[in-house]
């Protein structure tokens, strides 16, 4: 080794014979105010060097010395073996160059700040390259050396551990079944490929060079393939990121017919093609698609460079052409389809958890369009649902702070055009989203339970207005007032006890009390709804079927169900358009259905009347009471108030 060490500062001590030494040392009194030999104290400086030099020559761990301008002063010959040289040839050559500490920004300005005296110690991981051509990886080490303004460099060969670490990664991070990347590996590598977006967008190029604290080594399971991982994908090509999100239809019935052996070995054979699939989409760029196994026999293909929808549509439908082929597992001959959902957007500004929400969305969507189908993600449809769920998160609350309020559109006297009664409409006075009609609100109600204590609301407050009109125009013929019931109060709550409870506290006459159910809910009555019907017929409410002619249509019901009225559904009328263009069909059924109602003792409602020709033809055929806007919208109370006891004029 041609480098050495700095001399000591004092001359070594003339050697004494080791009796006349033991001798003295044997005779010396210790004293506390005896002051030290300064012969002593340089022969153990130089024993102490001696024994430092042996050290270091001797040191399995690959060490320099270090100047302050980073130029080696000496190398043991375990880091000229590491770089396959002499140790000597390392003296007066650069150390940044000899382990790659000047490739990136950051590791060069942090190894310059410990050859400054600014920093204590710092270490990074580092790929070297062997003279005779292979690569290792090496743990590097820099540390001032103690009362001197030189630095200490050492250098361990980590390639053993770096194996075994990515032995361990990979079982980690894959699916045992299919061999894909699981679910941690996937989210790990969309969400570098979202943040390596975001740094482009701000620098222009991805950083990949990594530094870790004088403290920390590598993280686990991140830090050599973070390492590489922008190099390797070259992230920021296009800036967009892709993603088809699938799942196998009817893949549960394998399992549970089949057993999990078959389904197992179905998942890797479905796993195979989509690999071939990813692999044959055009794609050159190193690493390619990420096709990995998400959890049961949900999938996904990472597109990280996006082209655009086209490139994912395309994907998306090689996939359902590859997944429709049989499978032969072994003799067993399968059939599968899967359902993909396609989302597509500019990587920066996008999180792993959008992108996943918006494609678990968009696979909904293609498995209720019918399944065995590919759906590409749309904004629009995604801003009703998201307006969907903040109404269902708000519905409950705002019926007990009072949101809702009921307008209400006359039902009219065919023959002579008189009000004889209204129909209670709801609406929801949203404080964002403004006021909303029925049909945005009614089905989630349905949904959440939460439609049995707005339909007691809407129940009170209809009767108690009937009964304020009423106590208005004593000399009128009162009105009644019509209210939609869902099937699910009928099945939730006692109906007919709230309806008795609501008729004597408001002081409103059954009879005056009109409940709407639809075709479907009251065909389908068996049991306590039909019991329920019964004692409020019995109790002298009047029971109509609303939207009659789109549902069951099973006439035979009409004669055992304790039916007062049926309210044709709007498109029978909307068929009766003028003399010129009429449907002569149209009229024939709806005439038949006027004929059998009445001879069941029902009246006939006439719904979306909208011209006076409908209106003469509704009356011509016998039907009984028309509804539309023809007469009116739905208004305010006392716009009601204003019609009872007249003709309203068509608007």
């Amino acid at each position: 080794m041609s480098g050495t060490p700095e001399e000591p500062v004092h001359p070594e001590p003339p050697e004494t014979p080791p009796s006349e030494r033991a001798v003295t040392e044997r005779h010396v009194e210790p004293c506390a105010t005896r002051q030290t030999d300064p012969l002593i104290t340089a022969d153990r400086r130089a024993a102490e060097l001696r024994d430092y030099r042996a050290a270091f020559r001797a040191a399995q761990l690959a060490m320099a010395v270090v100047d302050q301008d980073g130029i080696v002063v000496t190398a043991n010959d375990s880091f000229g073996a590491l770089l396959g040289t002499e140790a000597g040839a390392l003296r007066a050559q650069a150390a940044a160059d000899l382990v790659d500490l000047a490739s990136d920004g950051r590791t060069w300005h942090a190894y310059r700040e410990v050859l400054r005296g600014r920093r204590s110690r710092f270490r990074c991981t580092r790929r070297l390259k062997h003279p005779d051509g292979r690569s290792l990886w090496a743990e590097v080490t820099v540390s001032p050396v103690p009362d001197s303004r030189r630095v200490l460099l050492s250098v361990a060969d980590i390639s053993d551990r770096r194996e075994l670490h990515a032995r361990l990664r990979h079982l980690q991070m894959h699916d045992p079944v299919t061999r894909l990347p699981n679910r941690a590996l996937f989210f790990e590598r969309l969400s570098a490929a979202l943040e390596a977006a975001a740094q482009d967008a701000v620098h222009g190029t991805a950083t990949d060079a990594v530094a870790y604290p004088a403290t920390d080594g590598p993280p686990v399971g991140s830090s050599y393939e973070s390492h590489e991982s922008h190099e390797s994908y070259g992230y920021g090509r296009t800036g967009r990121i892709g993603l088809c999100y699938l799942d196998l239809d009817g893949f549960k019935a394998v399992n549970d017919t089949l057993g999990h052996r078959v389904g197992d070995r179905l998942l890797a054979a479905v796993a195979a093609r989509l690999t071939e699939c990813a692999d044959s989409d055009g794609y050159t760029r190193s690493g390619g698609h990420l096709v990995a196994r998400l959890g049961g026999d949900e999938f996904a293909i990472l597109v990280e460079d996006s082209t655009g929808t086209e490139q994912l549509a395309d994907l998306a439908r090689s996939v359902l052409r590859a997944l429709q082929l049989p499978f032969d597992l072994g003799g067993q001959r399968l059939s599968v389809s899967a359902s993909i959902g396609v989302v597509e957007r500019t990587a920066q500004g996008t999180t792993a958890t959008a992108l996943m929400q918006d494609a678990d969305t968009t696979l909904y969507w293609a498995k209720a369009d019918g399944k065995a189908r590919w759906t590409l993600f749309d904004p629009e449809r995604n801003a009703h649902r998201m307006t969907r769920q903040a109404l269902s998160s708000t519905l409950r609350p705002a019926v007990e702070r009072g949101e809702f309020g009921l307008e209400y559109q006359p039902l009219v006297d065919l023959t002579d055009g008189a009000v004889r009664g209204v129909e209670a409409l709801v609406r929801w006075n949203h404080p964002q989203f403004g006021s909303l009609p029925p049909n945005r609100f009614i089905a989630i109600a349905e949904e959440d339970g939460s439609i049995v204590e707005l339909g007691r609301w809407v129940l009170r407050t209809a009767c108690r207005q009937a009964r304020q009109w009423q106590k208005d125009h004593p000399r009128e013929r009162p009105i009644f007032v019509s209210v939609n019931v869902a099937v699910r109060q009928v099945w939730d709550s006692d109906l007919v006890a709230d309806v008795a409870g609501i008729l004597a506290e408001t002081g409103l006459a059954p009879h005056l009390l009109q409940l709407e159910l639809t075709e479907s809910a009251v065909m389908g009555s068996a049991g306590r709804p039909l019991q329920a019907l019964q004692a409020l017929s019995d109790m002298g409410v009047r029971i109509a079927i609303d939207d009659f002619g789109t549902g069951y249509s099973n006439l035979a019901y009409l004669s055992r169900l304790p039916v007062s009225v049926l309210k044709l559904d709007g498109s029978f009328v909307r068929g009766f358009q003028d003399e010129e263009h009429a449907n002569p069909a149209d009229e024939l059924i709806v005439e038949a259905l006027v004929q059998l109602a009445h001879r069941l003792g029902l009246t006939v409602t006439a719904e979306c009347v909208e011209t006076s020709g409908q209106a003469a033809r509704l009356r011509r055929i016998g039907c009984d009471t028309g509804q539309g806007w023809l007469y009116s919208r739905a208004v305010a109370p006392d716009r009601i108030s204003a019609l009872i006891g007249t003709a309203p004029q068509p608007v």
